[in-house]
């Protein structure tokens, strides 16, 4: 599956849930389940290479200050957050997290002080999602998936994260629109 083709996926369920009423995470699923298995398995590979693109420390400091604290498992669930914004605030992020500070969720949340903006953990589990509807087996995903990935990219090696940071001076130099709506003056 190309990148636009996943992107258009994206879109299409977001579109979905608006015009129904529903949460991204259910069109998303109900959409992946109207295609054939092999494009499931596809669409799972280009997620986690999306969702692993964002696997530095700048984008988890962002997440840090929206989230006000992020855990691993957290973090697994901001990425996935930010792909179900789709592929302009997806690739904004990647280039620039703190531009997350001008999305109206982002700006919301941090004025009514609520933590879990953009932290969606159910949209990691989309494809599972698909493809157990359609096998009637939740294992199903995972057998196919096994068979789908040869061995040797199983087992990726680490990103290079850049370099780590978490002390406030730091959060607001490199991240300071994100900084002056999450941490009060003097942190």
């Amino acid at each position: 599956m190309n990148i636009d083709r996943f992107w258009n996926i994206i879109e299409s369920a977001r579109s979905s849930a608006e015009g129904a009423g529903m949460l991204f995470d259910e069109a998303l699923v109900h959409l992946l389940a109207g295609c054939p298995r092999q494009e499931i398995l596809e669409y799972a590979e280009r997620f986690d290479e999306v969702h692993d693109a964002l696997y530095r420390w700048d984008v988890w400091a962002a997440a840090y200050l929206i989230g006000g604290g992020c855990s691993d498992d957290s973090f697994m669930d901001f990425r996935a957050g930010v792909i179900a914004l789709g592929r302009d605030w997806y690739e904004r992020t990647a280039l620039d997290p703190d531009s997350l500070a001008g999305h109206p969720i982002v700006i919301e949340a941090a004025s009514a002080q609520r933590d879990e903006a953009l932290f969606y953990e159910d949209v990691n589990y989309a494809a599972v999602g698909a493809f157990t509807r359609l096998a009637g087996d939740s294992d199903a995903f995972h057998e196919a998936w096994a068979e789908y990935r040869a061995p040797d990219e199983q087992d990726r090696d680490a990103a290079d994260m850049g370099e780590d940071f978490d002390d406030a001076d730091e959060m607001h130099r490199r991240l300071p629109r994100l900084a002056r709506l999450y941490l009060v003056a003097g942190d």
